[in-house]
């Protein structure tokens, strides 16, 4: 991927190091260096409240087998005002395939035989920590394009509240996103 993982900083342009990569066909691979401790990054990962500032709500049973309903509502995690022609929510469903607090979760993401898997592995680095996701599972490339726009925005908006940020805009980072990991992803 990149010499080393970096943490975003600004809210504009994304240097090619932090954009994520495909490591083989239909998974796709994304890492960031956040302020820690790593206990702090694993609750925005998993409580409710936290995690609906940067990604999406919803209850989530943290245990192997336990089940969890991803709640978006993408107006809610900024001041931007969802596009027209955009829908402002949706909601996953999925199931808890590993989970070792605070360093690894694996879910579904879906359910049935075409559900994709994520995977969040957190490691600490000194008062820091990296959080690696990988999606798999994914289908064609604009699966993987939107899957990978939606990713680096979520993490661009997760590493702004950590840092006592105003978090950037959700649609508009992820429609310029999107134009270069289309770019990136067919290269």
């Amino acid at each position: 991927m990149s010499a080393g993982p970096k943490k975003p900083n600004d809210h504009e342009g994304h240097t090619p190091d932090e954009l994520g990569t495909a490591i083989e066909p239909g998974t796709f691979r994304i890492e960031r260096l956040l302020p820690g401790p790593v206990e702090r990054i694993w609750a925005y990962l998993t409580e409710r409240e936290k995690r609906s500032k940067w990604f999406g709500a919803g209850p989530m049973d943290l245990r192997v087998g336990g089940r969890l309903e991803l709640q978006f509502r993408f107006s809610e995690l900024t001041t931007e005002k969802t596009p027209p022609g955009k829908d402002d929510s949706c909601e996953i469903p999925g199931r808890i395939t590993q989970c070792d607090p605070p360093r690894l979760l694996i879910y579904t993401w879906g359910d049935g035989p075409d559900a994709s898997e994520v995977t969040f592995q957190l490691t600490p680095q000194g008062r820091d920590v990296l959080l690696v996701i990988i999606h798999r599972r994914l289908g064609d490339l604009a699966k993987m394009v939107s899957v990978a726009s939606g990713w680096h925005t979520h993490l661009d908006i997760l590493a702004d509240h950590l840092n006592g940020r105003k978090p950037r805009p959700f649609w508009m980072t992820k429609v310029r996103l999107q134009e270069q990991y289309s770019e990136r992803l067919t290269a």
